[in-house]
């Protein structure tokens, strides 16, 4: 019997005739039939780990690190991802059909080899047992753009791996390129969903409260999946409709809750046997029972606001099983540690996708049909799955904006923080006119700076928010036109140099307002230190006067010269003229050096 060291999927999806292939020379293999290289096709190759044999060629011991091994089955895979539909290697099987076993490590290697691709193939290595035997099979999905090894493109004619110009691959990969997995048929009839998940569904539907969902939740059974498109015409249901109907008969959420960073968990739900749709709507009870709520009180109206927004907790676990690699058996993982929300979902980023850009670049998915599910049955927003309303959520009570990175694995993880609740600036928010600006993504962020750092100009801006320095500038622009109290929200720092970019701090007004609210809701809100100003803007812009210190800070300029002595002294200014003074003086910021004597930024 073939033994698989990591969970299978029960359920049946559609047709992969890389893995279908793969499973049918396993089972002939563990009948004791000889599976040899005369068995090799397109998409499957077998081999043996690198310096497994001798000068006589007998087989010694393998480990479980062995940087050749992996540098030739990176070689391999390589080849496999850019043969459109992937492949497979089964690795431990010699070219006669001898089972000599495989001694590496299946994560060292699948890492490894998404270290040597650069960072361009993750492949899924599984470790399985034939005869008593373990080998490794390591599926490669197709690639999204082509990956070289040793600066060559191979991919798969017949049983050998060919070289093949750029122009050529790219034409073939565009014919292929509007591929969904998740929207194939599968082998897994409409009579196999669960009652419990098409009930999920419709609570997911009603909760919206929209009209169209209502209608949608009050159609029968096969008119809601219809409606859905996750059956076909043939009855049969979608890949997507298996996963949030059926489920794949391992678990896609593994949530815990602990009270505090390195405690016991206090709740753990990981079930097999369910629907995609039934693990989300008990993640998500989990998280709200253990998010705690406070009462802000605003004049007469009471407000409840969650240590971690109920919106941006919803999105970051929906965003964590929508966008992931669902080729890994592995679940999404979902901490939630006192006041902190953590999902790791298995996969990196996808479609161009990345840490500095995923605020405002096109939505991109890996599941397309799954992400429109989800959509449509108001689990996550239509596009994006809710990346800016994270962002928003958060920011708007005085979070930090989530953190989204790419880890080793490669796996995504999105981490809420909600430790840095603001009563003073929700208020403060609140008196911002017109209202819109306190709900876009774009000027949350710039107000959180100006509150945090004191200042913004077009090209910081441009990296908060994520756009171009023409749209970062429409953005400050926009946010300049706003009020508060009747007062202009934003004001000019003085004294830049003719050429140079605009900076804008908030108006005397906003920083009173913003100071009020702090005292009405007994919040004691620190001053911006005036050196930290000082620094921050020198060191981006290369320079600062006294007048523009001052403008930053709202006072005179000769209140503020000392502070810049002081920095001079410090070493980290220099005055522009021996004199230190003058018409025109002022400092230009000194990098700090490294120990080679090079200059670095602090």
């Amino acid at each position: 019997m073939v033994i698989w060291h990591t969970a299978l999927m029960a359920i049946t999806f559609g047709d992969d005739p890389v893995r279908q292939e793969l499973a049918v020379l396993l089972q002939r293999m563990d009948a004791g039939e000889t599976v040899d290289r005369t068995y090799e096709r397109a998409w499957i190759d077998l081999k043996e780990e690198a310096g497994r044999r001798d000068a006589d060629g007998h087989i010694t011991a393998g480990a479980p690190q062995n940087e050749a091994a992996a540098r030739k089955l990176a070689a391999e895979a390589a080849c496999m991802a850019n043969t459109p539909g992937g492949g497979a290697l089964i690795v431990g099987v010699a070219d006669d059909g001898a089972l000599i076993g495989a001694d590496l490590d299946a994560e060292w290697l699948r890492h490894r080899i998404y270290q040597l691709t650069r960072r361009l193939l993750t492949v899924d290595a599984t470790e399985v047992e034939v005869r008593g035997v373990r080998l490794l099979c390591v599926v490669c999905p197709s690639a999204l753009e082509p990956v070289r090894m040793n600066d060559k493109i191979q991919w798969r004619v017949d049983d050998h791996c060919v070289e093949v110009d750029a122009a050529t691959w790219h034409a073939r990969r565009m014919r292929t390129l509007n591929y969904d997995w998740s929207a194939d048929a599968s082998a897994t009839p409409v009579s196999a969903l669960r009652s419990q998940a098409l009930d999920v569904a419709r609570d997911f539907l009603r909760e919206s409260g929209d009209a169209g969902a209502m209608d949608l939740a009050n159609s029968s059974d096969l008119q809601l999946l219809r409606r859905l498109n996750v059956v076909t015409s043939d009855g049969m249901l979608t890949n997507a409709g298996v996963l949030a109907f059926v489920g794949r008969g391992v678990a896609c959420l593994d949530y815990v809750h602990r009270d505090y960073a390195g405690g016991d968990s206090t709740v753990r739900v990981r079930r097999t046997g369910r629907a995609l749709l039934e693990e989300l709507a008990e993640a998500f009870l989990m998280i709200d029972a253990h998010d705690k709520t406070h009462h802000l009180q605003a004049g007469l109206v009471v407000r409840q606001v969650r240590d971690i927004p109920i919106l941006a907790a919803r999105e970051a676990v929906v965003n964590g099983v929508a966008h992931r690699e669902w080729g890994q058996s592995a679940p999404t993982i979902v901490e939630h540690v006192g006041r902190t929300l953590r999902v790791t979902s298995p996969g990196g980023f996808y479609g161009g996708v990345n840490e500095s850009n995923i605020i405002t670049h096109p939505s991109q998915s890996r599941n397309p049909a799954l992400t429109q599910l989800l959509a449509d049955l108001r689990v996550a927003e239509r596009e994006g799955i809710g990346v800016d309303r994270m962002v928003r959520e958060m920011v708007r009570v005085g979070h930090h904006p989530p953190v989204i990175r790419e880890i080793s694995g490669p796996f995504v993880r999105t981490s809420l923080v909600g430790d840095a609740l603001d009563e003073a600036w929700i208020a403060w928010l609140s008196a911002i006119a017109p209202a819109e600006e306190s709900a876009d993504v774009s000027s949350l962020l710039l107000l959180q700076r100006l509150v945090v750092v004191g200042w913004v100009d077009e090209e910081r801006a441009a990296t908060l928010i994520q756009l171009t320095v023409e749209e970062a500038r429409g953005a400050i622009v926009k946010l300049t036109r706003a009020s508060i109290r009747g007062a202009a929200l934003l004001t000019r720092v003085e004294g830049t140099p003719d050429g140079t970019p605009s900076v804008w701090r908030l108006s005397d007004e906003a920083r009173r307002v913003l100071e009020a609210c702090a005292v009405e809701v007994g919040q004691t809100r620190p001053d911006l230190s005036r050196a930290e100003v000082a620094r921050s803007y020198a060191e981006a812009r290369g320079r600062i006067s006294s007048t523009e210190l001052a403008s930053l800070v709202g006072a005179s300029a000769p209140n503020v010269g000392s502070v810049l002595k002081a920095l001079a002294g410090d070493g980290v200014l220099e005055p522009s003229t021996p004199a230190g003074r003058g018409r025109g003086f002022f400092y230009r910021w000194r990098p700090a050096s490294s120990p080679d004597g090079a200059s670095v930024s602090s």
